[in-house]
């Protein structure tokens, strides 16, 4: 273990903070036909998408619905999908048990208005946790039962992350700015964690570092440690007056560097150091960041916009690489539709899924002749080679 920490310590020792501009070039999409992309089609009404995941096999959607609806969607495996992988190619089938149960969350003592419904997938995709304002619920993936049921608010849950070692732990962010390590086995709550002034808005764990990092909507984010749940290091991260702070934190596949995102930046940090590496800031003519996320393979950051914009980032500099423009898979309508959470395909690092405020789901990929997001392949090849000597 340590030998990994001081390899990783050694590559972010190589890195150094820059000052991020717009790249000159950048590609930009603006009809349907330059990209692939499919609408998930489900049987359910349902409100705005809060919560959207990919399952760790990358074979189905998860998401979770303003209105405490959790909706599954699976690839079937056949001859065009053997695999059974996520893709556009082939439509999902959405799943419901033939009992017809639908996994919606408790909404005990819930305040609609003031809600934060939030979720979180076992690592083997048996079980999910939900909560909607109400109770945490823990759901079976297959027969969609309610397992168990836990915290009467207030206060109330508003963020969910299992522990990367044992499925029997997690921790649950409160609107109180408090932090839960719980043991769902054992049913008791093992430690709080206290720290933040404002509610729990991310957790994310490194089990390389063994630490905890939290994010409130107080813009502060914590580093504990994950032995001793104690608190470490904090930091703030720089903020525009005005501007709304959800501040989301997910870690890099290093588990050492992490991406911290609000409306107003992207930015890479160093757990070790709580430093910030590089960052992208909005610029004036920018609509506000709604969410980001690492691709599959932690290479690229896909971040959605208020405008309904889609941008795709080169992790390593946060260089902007493309951009889906609004007008290349949203119809007109009124108030605008947007995306309001981004997923990864945690195996194949060109492919994600946005939800939209509409309550719709969409997953996106390069064009085959293109492989991958960014400069076509024959601009790829002129740029190439201009830089030969």
């Amino acid at each position: 273990m340590e030998d990994v920490r001081s390899r990783l310590a050694e590559q972010v020792n190589n890195l150094r903070l820059t000052e991020i501009n717009e790249p000159a070039q950048f590609r930009s999409f603006n009809e349907p036909a330059q990209f692939r992309s499919l609408r998930l089609v489900s049987q359910l009404q349902t409100d705005k998408i809060a919560s959207l995941i990919y399952t760790n096999s990358g074979t189905g959607i998860l998401a979770l619905a303003s209105n405490a609806i959790n909706l599954l969607w699976r690839w079937p495996r056949n001859e065009t999908s053997p695999n059974g992988k996520a893709t556009t190619n082939v439509s999902p089938q959405f799943v419901q048990p033939g009992s017809g149960r639908i996994m919606t969350n408790d909404l005990t003592n819930a305040n609609p208005a003031e809600s934060v419904p939030c979720f979180a997938l076992s690592k083997n995709d048996s079980y999910v946790l939900s909560a909607s304002g109400g109770k945490v619920s823990l759901f079976n993936m297959m027969s969609f039962n309610t397992m168990a049921s836990f915290g009467i608010p207030p206060p109330a849950a508003t963020y969910l992350a299992f522990h990367p070692e044992d499925n029997n732990i997690i921790a649950v962010g409160m609107d109180d700015s408090t932090i839960h390590i719980y043991n769902i086995r054992r049913d008791e709550t093992k430690v709080k964690l206290s720290g933040h002034s404002k509610r729990i808005s991310s957790l994310a764990f490194s089990h390389v570092l063994n630490t905890l990092v939290s994010a409130g909507a107080d813009t502060e984010m914590i580093l504990w440690s994950s032995d001793r749940w104690e608190r470490m290091k904090s930091t703030a991260l720089n903020f525009t007056p005005g501007a709304m702070s959800n501040t989301q934190v997910q870690f890099h596949n290093n588990q050492i560097q992490f991406l911290a995102v609000n409306e107003t930046q992207l930015a890479i940090y160093d757990a070790m150091r709580f430093e910030c590496l590089n960052q992208w800031v909005v610029g004036g003519s920018s609509a506000p960041i709604v969410h980001a996320t690492f691709s599959g393979d932690s290479q690229l950051v896909y971040a959605s916009f208020r405008d309904g914009a889609l941008r795709i980032f080169t992790a390593s500099n946060l260089q902007l690489q493309c951009q889906i423009n609004p007008s290349a898979y949203l119809q007109p309508s009124s108030p605008p539709m947007f995306p309001t959470v981004v997923a990864a395909h945690p195996l194949d690092p060109n492919q994600f899924a946005v939800g939209l405020t509409d309550g719709g789901v969409y997953v996106f990929e390069p064009l085959e002749y293109d492989g991958q997001w960014g400069v076509p392949p024959d601009q790829q090849a002129v740029s190439s080679l201009h830089r030969q000597p």
